[in-house]
């Protein structure tokens, strides 16, 4: 298990996922967070500053027409023009963002994470890049390499079975935003 660094969730203001259920949104508002959760452009007006933005990007179990589950969904969503895919795109140049749900296997998130990273070392100014996490049920070391080299930091919980560590990793992550 991997120790939080310093302020971690303090800086971490949107939370982007591809998990359908509502167990993210659970967790932090048990912990007293205000959240917004946000599966389409209809959720984007009135967002306030002070909320933990929960950017689900496969959709929402709540909300069918959401869902990104075929290879043609995957297809559309490597366009990056969707309402969704802008403001990930925004916001990952802009502000802390920690990713759930993903891995190098899901071809959307590998491109936009090259992609923020060309954009962030041609500017030079890459040291002024806000932090970007990312979740692993498990140690990778190839991943954390990869991610790493895209300014990246990989977060992992050492459990069983992935289950687990989403949820041991939930709750370290409300008892840090809790304090």
């Amino acid at each position: 298990m991997r120790t939080f660094e310093p302020l971690y969730w303090t800086l971490v203001s949107r939370l982007i996922t591809t998990k359908y259920d509502a167990f993210i949104e659970r967790s932090l508002a048990l912990a007293g967070k205000d959240i917004a959760r946000i599966v389409d452009v209809k959720d984007m007006p009135g967002l306030r500053q002070e909320q933990v933005q929960v950017v689900k990007l496969h959709g929402d179990l709540e909300s069918d027409d959401t869902i990104v589950l075929t290879e043609t969904d995957y297809f559309k969503r490597l366009s990056f023009e969707a309402p969704l895919d802008i403001k990930l795109r925004a916001d990952t140049l802009g502000r802390a963002v920690l990713f759930i749900g993903y891995s190098l296997s899901d071809i959307n998130i590998r491109l936009l994470l090259f992609k923020l990273a060309q954009v962030w070392n041609a500017s030079g100014h890459s040291h002024k890049r806000p932090a970007s996490y990312l979740f692993l049920a498990r140690p990778d070391p190839i991943q954390e390499a990869v991610l790493g080299e895209w300014g990246v930091k990989v977060i992992t919980e050492d459990a069983d079975n992935p289950g687990d560590a989403l949820r041991l990793f939930l709750k370290r992550l409300v008892a840090e935003a809790t304090g």
